[in-house]
C-alpha cells in the first residue's frame, strides 16, 4: 500500500486474490475472490499458472512441522 501512495493518494484500494484461505493475520480482506478454500494452518496452498509453470492448478499440501523435520534428520 505504501508503494501505491507514493504515486499519490488513491480514492480507493481494492484487493483481488485467486485463493482465499480465510486465515486473517491483518485487518485486510479481499474485495474480489476467485475461490474460497478452507484450510488448516498446517496446510499450504500452491497456485501454479501456465504462463510461469506450464500448468494451471491449485494444490494443497501439508506443511512439515518443526518436530517432524528434526526427526527426519536423524
Amino acid at each position: 500500500m505504501d508503494a501505491l501512495i507514493d504515486f499519490g493518494r488513491p480514492r480507493a484500494i481494492r484487493l483481488a486474490v485467486l485463493i482465499d484461505r480465510g486465515h486473517r493475520e491483518l485487518p485486510i480482506r479481499a474485495d474480489h475472490v476467485g475461490k474460497n478454500v478452507p484450510t488448516s494452518r498446517e496446510e499450504i496452498v500452491h497456485v501454479r499458472v501456465s504462463e510461469f509453470d506450464g500448468v494451471d492448478e491449485v494444490a494443497i499440501a501439508r506443511q512439515a512441522r518443526a518436530a517432524d523435520a528434526a526427526g527426519a534428520d536423524r
